[in-house]
């Protein structure tokens, strides 16, 4: 994580989700959420987070598809630093997505 104003965003119970770059199997492969606050640390802030990984990854070309990602940072500016966020319609693209893998609330 890189310092920013966004950390002070974060809050414990917030949704948060994995997002793996790169050309191998790019997308969502995790969900989850804030379980605390950020940590300031001298090698850079931690967030905890709780994450379930996803049977099957949500794929960055499904999500690109999707009308509702269009705006989506990860997908605007791949290589940018995190924490990166999802509004809630983006948020809700990648949830409709998300297969029932035994993971409750996440599953739509």
């Amino acid at each position: 994580m890189r310092p920013s104003y966004r950390l002070d965003l974060m809050a414990a119970g917030q949704p948060c989700l994995l997002w793996l770059s790169g050309r191998d199997r790019p997308g969502v492969h995790a969900l989850g959420e804030v379980t605390g606050h950020v940590e300031n640390r001298p090698e850079g802030p931690v967030v905890p987070v709780r994450l379930t990984l996803l049977t099957e990854p949500v794929p960055r070309s499904e999500l690109m598809a999707d009308p509702r990602m269009a705006a989506a940072e990860v997908l605007r500016m791949p290589a940018g630093s995190n924490p990166s966020w999802l509004s809630a319609e983006e948020f809700a693209a990648v949830l409709d997505r998300v297969r029932d893998d035994g993971l409750g609330r996440w599953a739509t």
